[in-house]
């Protein structure tokens, strides 16, 4: 959904081009996604946030109760840093920026897909350096390892255990173990969990080495 009809066509025309993608609709509106989703099964929409008179965030939690089985990647040329994480607690999946290269746009479909959070790299910088004043003023969180951090910044990528294995060199076994730390520093039991607590609350410690 995007209220800039040559973007709609344009972003349809690539994703066409992908064996297993199929458009259901294109919309430009609220009204017309929303009764759309009413009439159709979708498995995924992409939701541009400034909407001229309307903003996507205002429209997740209808969508979402439109269809619950949808998940919503929010495609945007930029946002606000609060509105990101307003996003995700609203129960975005992702958020890919426009300017990004149109294969890593279909590499995050497939992420959200698998059940996956993805956030786009200049969104992660974003955040880092809007939250590092306010972090160094608040008390120090319990710091991680090297290999946490390591294994913290392959999740914001979206990476599976196999594929951070494979990236950091380890063993799958040595990835679970990490995770389970993370787990255990952040209070958490799921990698989403884990994701929204290290940018509402550590982003300024536990990400600012690791995004340059």
């Amino acid at each position: 959904m995007d209220d800039h009809g040559l973007f709609r066509e344009s972003l349809s025309r690539l994703l066409e081009s992908e064996p297993d993608f199929r458009i259901v609709a294109t919309c430009a509106t609220a009204a017309e996604a929303l009764e759309m989703l009413r009439r159709e099964r979708v498995d995924i929409v992409l939701l541009d946030y400034d909407l001229g008179d309307e903003n996507g965030l205002g429209l997740v939690e209808r969508a979402r109760a439109a269809s619950a089985r949808a998940r919503i990647l929010m495609v945007t040329a930029g946002m606000p840093d609060q509105v990101t994480v307003r996003a995700f607690e609203a129960g975005c999946s992702g958020i890919f920026l426009k300017h990004s290269p149109p294969g890593e746009l279909v590499d995050a479909i497939h992420k959200v897909m698998e059940g996956d959070l993805w956030l786009d790299s200049g969104a992660i910088r974003s955040l880092v350096g809007g939250v590092r004043v306010k972090s160094e003023q608040q008390q120090s969180a319990e710091s991680l390892t090297p290999r946490e951090r390591a294994v913290l910044k392959a999740v914001f990528e979206g990476l599976s255990n196999k594929e951070i294995a494979a990236k950091l060199t380890l063993s799958e076994s040595s990835v679970k173990a990490a995770l389970q730390q993370l787990f255990e520093k952040t209070g958490v039991r799921t990698r989403s969990q884990l994701v929204r607590i290290a940018l509402e609350q550590h982003a300024g410690d536990w990400l600012a080495d690791e995004v340059t």
